[in-house]
């Protein structure tokens, strides 16, 4: 299939700061005879370990006051730091059905395991090779391959920060899924990075010499991408037409980011938009251009709370508030809106006890060491009300991480059509739907 010189026309070849996006192969093999509960999911993964404690439970006061019902005010000794974000009419509790003792079950409390975990439908038992795709099928994989016909591989996205493991959870290395199956994959903190502007507008001065090796890597690069391979050789492949179609989403956006319009594009100021926000603005923008079936969004800034559990109390503010804007934007998307499941979860939470690490405000940093507290996490499931609960909690120990890809499959119709050899261990989130 023939490529267009991406590099060449993007104009960021020297300055090597973009982990491209892919657009897979479209067709299945199987057409779904379920019937679907609604066209659309976004599943957003808190990741960097989410407790209960602070959430839901809301030790320190209601942190996330857009997600949550309650308790608004916030510990006075932490209140200055965290910042003070719009809060919604409508929560999103009261749109949906929120499992306030869902259970990270078994494995350990990893990142990647976690993530691999809510990804898969299965637990790891053992640490994972960071460099190696997962052994089962991801839920990419299962909706490309087990979904009606006559879907682009447009409708699948897996948006994640650039933590190194992340990409791997495109696709498995299961017999007959694989490649060809997985979403397309874009880091947007490595786009939206704050230098793109200044190297897109200051590109570097090439000598002779650098300017024949750069030349080589071009050339190299760009007859990798004009090759055809057939499934298995190559992983990901492009079709011309959506391959060209993407270029013209990402130069947009590369302009965008360059004239500096993205700095700031929700109004909330540009020091609280950290990475967690530009995976939510990219995520919007997908949704805004494709109205995908099927998108994976994770979130990663809570992770400061290893060394800095105040700043774990803000980024958790500023992720409540992408995940409200994120709504948002479904809910004003003509295809999207009253059409879509949104879900919400921590891949693991963290542990009962702190480390010794003190914050500025005198508090103790935590890690996730596979207690009983750093299994403990939450489930929101948000939608239209013909679909969805409202304003159900339901505060009984019910669901796992394994859940939530079977009811992924189960709204989106394709379940029963998952072959024995693939067949997910987890169960549909029966309760949070009519």
């Amino acid at each position: 299939m023939k490529r267009r010189n991406f590099l060449k026309t993007t104009g960021l070849a020297a300055a090597g700061v973009i982990a491209a996006p892919y657009i897979l192969p479209s067709g299945r093999l199987f057409a779904a005879s379920g019937n679907r509960k609604a066209n659309h999911v976004v599943f957003c993964l808190f990741a960097g370990g989410v407790r209960n404690f602070e959430s839901i439970q809301k030790a320190e006061g209601n942190i996330m006051p857009n997600m949550l019902v309650g308790n608004e005010s916030i510990s006075p000794d932490i209140a200055g730091a965290i910042p003070n974000l719009p809060i919604g009419g409508q929560r999103l509790q009261t749109q949906g059905t929120l499992f306030k003792e869902f259970r990270y079950a078994q494995g350990p409390t990893g990142h990647y395991n976690g993530h691999t975990t809510a990804i898969t439908g299965r637990y790891n038992d053992v640490d994972l090779n960071l460099k190696s795709n997962p052994e089962y099928p991801t839920i990419f994989e299962l909706y490309r391959k087990h979904n009606s016909p006559g879907q682009t591989a447009l409708n699948a996205w897996w948006v994640s920060n650039q933590l190194g493991p992340y990409p791997a959870l495109n696709y498995s290395k299961f017999p007959g899924y694989g490649a060809d199956y997985g979403a397309n994959y874009v880091q947007p903190t490595t786009m939206f990075d704050p230098n793109i502007g200044t190297v897109m507008g200051n590109p570097k001065q090439f000598s002779q010499a650098e300017l024949a090796k750069a030349s080589g890597y071009r050339d190299f690069l760009n007859n990798n991408f004009a090759n055809q391979y057939t499934s298995g050789d190559a992983g990901v492949v492009n079709t011309a037409e959506d391959n060209y179609n993407l270029q013209q989403f990402l130069k947009g956006t590369y302009t965008d980011v360059a004239q500096g319009s993205l700095n700031n594009p929700w109004g909330i100021g540009q020091q609280n938009m950290n990475g967690d926000c530009y995976n939510i603005l990219f995520a919007e923008k997908i949704i805004q251009q494709y109205k995908p079936e099927l998108m994976v969004v994770n979130m990663q800034g809570v992770d400061i709370a290893h060394t800095n559990f105040t700043e774990y109390c803000a980024n958790m503010r500023i992720a409540d508030y992408a995940v409200w804007h994120l709504w948002q934007t479904i809910q004003s998307t003509p295809g999207m809106a009253n059409d879509t499941i949104l879900i919400i979860a921590p891949e693991h939470g963290r542990n009962l006890q702190a480390n010794s690490i003190v914050d500025a405000y005198g508090r103790y940093a935590l890690d996730h060491t596979s207690d009983q507290k750093s299994r403990e996490i939450f489930c929101m499931v948000v939608g239209p009300p013909s679909v969805v609960n409202q304003n159900q909690v339901i505060s009984a120990v019910q669901g796992e991480s394994i859940d939530i890809v079977p009811t992924i499959a189960d709204i989106l119709g394709f379940a029963s059509e998952i072959p024995g050899e693939a067949a997910l261990p987890g169960s549909t989130l029966q309760a949070a739907f009519v």
